[in-house]
């Protein structure tokens, strides 16, 4: 197949540089040793979750989660802004431990930088401040490596790399993971805040590379920037997951909608499928990226959020009061239902789309 040939058009997440094949098989290396520590101390909750959970007696687990900020950073270096980043670090660390019912307490960051630069980390860390008090932990260390051999970015010295581990606590008897779904189970969507963390490699391929665009090109659908729109932080969940928690309701199950998008519902310990029936207007950011790529609709799916960043699975009889706490701070709506399906499948059926983690999103 040439690569110029009219096969190879359309653009990927593969064509892009990030190969989600490769990454599977690292993982299954990876994994097969990490697991043998399981042996050493056990764990309350296996690998497969957003978070891990470790029992620390008289019925109380601890859960972990670590994640960074991927090649947002390059953008933030093109636009010479840092003072958002760590938002993203926060939201992409805290909901994940959030989405096994735990109450987020702390996270310590590391922080890799080509060179000491004091207007770098102070901006880094008003983010992170900002991010926090958002999620409402703390910060109480981390990590400061200056890697000049190791770290370049777009402008000299400005190089760095933003990653956090964070920690919840939660009752071993209320771990959310899943285990009570069953057919009927209201999905509620909760809105996006654009973009978010995941997928900024093939964005900036289309955006920069494809459309000619500048992270200082005003672009209409948007009504800002490509930089601006590109930067705005993720959106974090906490507040939103803890009302729902504590208020009693039937809640079964959390998901965070970064990459592989709905895909990520079928995290659950018991085997089930969705079924995505009505869905919001798709945020013009997805729109300008499909047609700039193009990117195919099954491609686009896997990759980004599409305009929903975090759902939520209650018995259908508590979905009124959950969809009103779910929409407090952004724009909430039943977007499905779960089907009684042990294939672990998602049918986004307003685009004609179905798929499981193993095979992605395929035309139906």
């Amino acid at each position: 197949m040439s690569e110029n040939g009219p096969e190879t058009k359309t653009i990927s997440y593969d064509k892009a540089g990030v190969r989600p094949t490769n990454i599977v098989s690292g993982m299954e290396a990876l994994l097969g040793v990490v697991r043998k520590t399981f042996e050493i101390r056990p764990v309350a909750l296996d690998l497969g979750y957003y978070a891990s959970v470790i029992d620390i007696g008289g019925g109380q687990g601890i859960a972990i989660s670590t994640d960074g900020v991927g090649t947002k950073i390059l953008v933030a270096e093109m636009c010479e802004k840092y003072d958002t980043i760590g938002i993203d670090c926060v939201a992409m660390n805290v909901n994940d431990i959030i989405c096994v019912g735990a109450t987020p307490l702390s996270m310590v960051d590391y922080i890799a930088v080509q060179e000491i630069n004091d207007e770098l980390l102070g901006a880094i860390a008003r983010g992170l401040y900002a991010g926090a008090k958002l999620a409402r932990i703390n910060i109480p260390g981390g990590e400061l490596a200056q890697l000049g051999e190791m770290v370049s970015g777009v402008n000299p010295g400005y190089g760095f790399d933003l990653v956090g581990t964070c920690i919840g606590t939660v009752g071993l008897d209320k771990m959310l993971i899943g285990a009570d779904l069953a057919a009927g189970d209201t999905i509620i969507g909760i809105a996006a805040s654009g973009i978010h963390s995941n997928g900024l490699t093939l964005a900036r391929r289309v955006l920069f590379d494809r459309m000619g665009l500048g992270v200082d090109s005003h672009v209409a659908e948007f009504g800002r920037t490509v930089g601006e729109e590109l930067l705005e932080p993720t959106a974090i969940y906490v507040e939103e997951a803890m009302e729902l928690i504590a208020s009693g309701l039937r809640v079964k199950s959390f998901a965070h909608i970064t990459s592989d998008g709905f895909l990520n519902l079928t995290r659950t310990k018991k085997p089930v499928s969705f079924e995505i029936t009505a869905l919001p207007d798709i945020p013009a950011i997805f729109q300008v990226i499909a047609d700039g790529g193009p990117v195919t609709p099954e491609e686009m799916w896997r990759v980004f959020n599409m305009g929903i960043g975090f759902c939520v699975v209650v018995d259908p009889a508590d979905t009124a009061q959950a969809l009103a706490i779910a929409g407090r701070n952004r724009p909430a709506q039943v977007i499905g239902e779960v089907i009684d399906d042990p294939e672990r499948r998602v049918r986004i059926k307003p685009y004609g789309l179905a798929g499981t983690l193993e095979t992605h999103f395929q035309k139906v």
